[in-house]
């Protein structure tokens, strides 16, 4: 069996994706920031919330940030268990990666098995 070079294994392919969606994300929460400078300039302004909100354009600025939040989850959650489990085909104990994590090893072992 041979060992996956470094540059092409799972664990690279989902830190580079973690990467690409980071930058999105980075993108994306721009955008949410600056709707929602606008969106405080006009309330300052005195027009009431219930205009702001339904005159806002989809996706609403708490839309995107949970978009967001959801987005990096799923991007961390895979990288984290790709992690997990490189280091895990390098020879390093569950308990080891568990410390390395900060969480326990049965939490280890739930992510590597989620890869399954």
């Amino acid at each position: 069996m041979s060992t996956p070079r470094p540059s092409d294994d799972a664990a690279t392919r989902a830190l580079v994706e973690l990467i690409e969606q980071v930058d999105r994300s980075l993108a994306e929460l721009q955008r949410a920031r600056e709707r929602a400078v606008a969106l405080l300039a006009d309330r300052r302004a005195g027009r009431p919330w219930l205009e702001l909100v339904t005159e806002e354009s989809r996706p609403l600025v708490v839309e995107s940030i949970s978009s967001v939040l959801s987005s990096l989850a799923t991007a961390g959650h895979t990288w984290r268990r790709e992690e997990a489990a490189a280091l895990q085909r390098e020879e390093v104990s569950i308990n080891r990666i568990a410390a390395l994590f900060g969480v326990t090893r049965q939490r280890i072992s739930a992510l590597l098995r989620d890869g399954d």
